[in-house]
């Protein structure tokens, strides 16, 4: 389970640093893809076979379906540890998530987000002033 938030910044190459306690888990290999918010999501390897499982047993036929799969799999890039507990950035994702050096690495539960400080500042203050309607949602869905 990935938790907590981190600050870290890239290098010169574009390799971040990852936070020393999810590495073991990111050792065998991770995919970092565009996130639905305009921030990054690393997801471990077994995490992204199963989303790949999903998205492939999604009908071709469906226009949705096909603009979802591309969506999920156009942007991907599959990356590793270095020696030091790095991985690259490559430079089209970090224009996505208008990230340049310094970034917030949100561990959420299954996989973790990366973020601009700017942006991710942005997202936390929305969302805590809609607080009530964010909790009142997830009660619907059974939180």
């Amino acid at each position: 389970m990935f938790l907590g938030e981190y600050r870290h910044t890239l290098d010169a190459k574009g390799r971040l640093t990852v936070p020393a306690r999810f590495r073991a888990t990111l050792e065998p290999g991770l995919v970092i893809t565009r996130g639905y918010e305009p921030c990054l999501v690393a997801y471990p390897l077994d995490e992204w076979n199963k989303l790949a499982a999903k998205v492939a047993q999604l009908p071709t036929s469906n226009l949705r379906a096909r603009s979802y799969s591309r969506w999920v799999f156009a942007s991907a890039y599959e990356a590793t540890l270095d020696k030091m507990g790095r991985i690259l950035v490559p430079s089209f994702l970090r224009e996505y998530a208008a990230i340049s050096e310094e970034t917030v690495i949100v561990g959420v539960n299954t996989t973790l987000e990366i973020w601009s400080p700017d942006r991710w500042d942005t997202i936390m203050l929305s969302d805590a002033e809609d607080l009530a309607g964010i909790l009142e949602q997830v009660s619907e869905m059974g939180i």
